[in-house]
Order: structure tokens, then sequence, then C-alpha cells
């Protein structure tokens, strides 16, 4: 085993066993001020560092308890310490991680709203006594605004800048 030490913002890691603070911890880490944590599982990330701690005890506790003490698993336990050793400074381990694009990309813009409710104030075709959310969806691919759209897609942009087709 190769012993290392590596000061990171106020904390000493010693060996890749041991979590050391040479101070006291951060006062967002601790139980008390732990209201400034909004997720859950952010949390028990700070939990697990906080378990791993060996300034006070001199000794860490296992991963064994402290995965029986927190209901986690130990690989959680190993993949937490691993980001708490890869992360510039307690603060940014503690964040989530944003996005960089969303889970899928938009298909209706600005532009293409505009059409649409345009379409939805326009006259309504031969044979129909109003508009309908199906009737505007099939409209739109009709006049090739979108390859498809659902009508439930419609029925939210209607919704959203609080129109009604009545």
């Amino acid at each position: 085993m190769v012993r290392w030490v590596k000061k990171l913002f106020h904390i000493f890691i010693i060996s890749t066993f041991c979590i050391c603070f040479n101070i006291s911890p951060p006062a967002f880490l601790k139980p008390s001020n732990r209201v400034a944590l909004i997720s859950g599982s952010l949390i028990k990330r700070a939990e697990i560092i906080l378990l791993l701690d060996t300034s006070e005890s001199g000794k860490a506790v296992t991963f064994e308890e402290i995965s029986k003490r927190l209901n986690v698993s130990v690989a959680t336990i190993t993949k937490v310490k691993k980001d708490f050793l890869m992360a510039e400074n307690i603060k940014v381990f503690l964040q989530r991680k944003k996005r960089d694009t969303p889970p899928v990309e938009l298909k209706i813009t600005g532009e293409i709203e505009a059409r649409i409710i345009a379409l939805a104030c326009s006259e309504v075709p031969a044979g129909c006594a109003r508009w309908t959310v199906r009737l505007l969806a099939d409209r739109c691919v009709e006049l090739q605004i979108l390859d498809s759209l659902s009508f439930k897609s419609v029925q939210r942009l209607l919704k959203k800048h609080n129109l009604s087709l009545t």
C-alpha cells in the first residue's frame, strides 16, 4: 500500500483509505445545518463522508458499518468516497451535476408555437364546428409545420399560453 498525503481545502487525505479533516468539518456537513442540503441523496453523501472522517476517533468506520447505519450499499460508499477525493472542494462535491443538454431536444420552438397559435385563431376548416387539439395537430402535419406532432403537445402549448379552443 502506497501512502500519500494531499492537501485539499482544509482536508488531509492520507492513503486511499482515510479521510481526515484537519479542522472541524464544514458547518454545512453537520446534522443541525442539513436544511441547506435539499436532496436526500446529498444528505446521504455528506453523512458518508462524515462517517469516513478519522480526525476525531483516529480510526475510520468500516464500509460495512456505514452500509448498515445509513442503509446504502458498499458500492455506493466506494463511489461517494471516490467522488469526494476527485472533487475540487466540498461544495462542488455536494452539488448536483447540471445537464449539458435536455434529455430530448424540443420539437416546438418559439416560431412553431406562433404558427400553431395562429392556426388555432384562424378559420375552422370546412365541415368542422370548431378546432380540436387533434385537428390542430393533424393540420400542422399537413401544412408541414412539423413532421409529426402529438395532440398532447398542442394541448400543453395551448395551456401554457392560457388559450382555449371554445
